[in-house]
C-alpha cells in the first residue's frame, strides 16, 4: 500500500466535534467501513505486521474493534474472541476496569476465551489514552495467553496511549497529532 492509499484512508475518517462529550472530537470510521476497497486495505494493513507471528486468536475490543478484528482474524487464519463491555457475555468472565478520557468502564472476556496455548493479537479501532487497550491486553495476559501485539486503525498520539501499554508491540495505520 502506498502513502497515497493511507491518505485515502485518512480522508475517509470523519471528525465529529463534541461527541460523546463537549471536549472530545470523535473519529468516525463509518465512511471508511462503507468503502469496500478502503476496508480491505485497512484490514490488510492491520494484519500485515503480524502475518509471521503465529497468531492463533485475534481479540477484538467492543464495539468498533468487533468490526475489524474478525476480518483481521480471517487474514491471519486465526480465531476471534470478543472483549465485551460488562454483563454481555453469557458464560463466566474475567473483568478488567479502565479509565476513559471521560469516565470509567470495564472489559470482560470468557474465562476460556484464550489460554496458555494461544498467541493473541488485540485489535481495536482507536487508541487514545490507552486505558481500553491496557485493559484488553491485561485480560489476555491474565488468562495466560502470549500477547503478540496490538493493531489499531487510528492512534491519537497526542494522548500518549502507546505509553500505557508497557512495551506492547503496537501497530497503527493512521496517526493524529492533535
Amino acid at each position: 500500500m502506498t502513502e497515497m492509499d493511507v491518505g485515502r484512508l485518512s480522508a475517509l475518517i470523519r471528525d465529529v466535534p463534541g461527541f460523546p462529550v463537549p471536549e472530545v472530537t470523535f473519529k468516525d470510521i463509518t465512511p471508511l467501513l462503507a468503502d469496500p476497497d478502503a476496508l480491505r486495505s485497512a484490514v490488510e494493513l492491520m494484519a500485515a505486521p503480524f502475518e509471521d507471528s503465529g497468531v492463533t486468536m485475534v481479540a477484538g475490543i467492543e464495539a468498533r474493534g468487533f468490526v475489524l478484528a474478525p476480518a483481521v482474524a480471517l487474514v491471519l487464519r486465526s480465531g476471534f474472541v470478543p472483549l465485551r463491555k460488562p454483563g454481555k457475555l453469557p458464560y463466566r468472565a474475567r473483568r478488567e476496569e479502565y479509565q476513559l478520557e471521560y469516565g470509567v468502564d470495564a472489559l470482560e472476556v470468557h474465562v476460556d476465551g484464550v489460554g496458555p496455548e494461544d498467541r493473541v493479537l488485540v485489535v481495536d479501532d482507536v487508541i487514545a489514552t490507552g486505558g481500553t487497550a491496557r485493559a484488553g491486553t491485561n485480560l489476555i495476559r491474565g488468562l495466560g495467553a502470549e500477547l503478540v501485539g496490538m493493531a489499531v486503525l487510528i492512534e491519537l498520539t497526542f494522548l500518549a496511549g502507546r505509553e500505557a501499554l508497557d512495551g506492547v508491540d503496537l501497530h497503527s495505520i493512521l496517526t493524529y497529532d492533535s
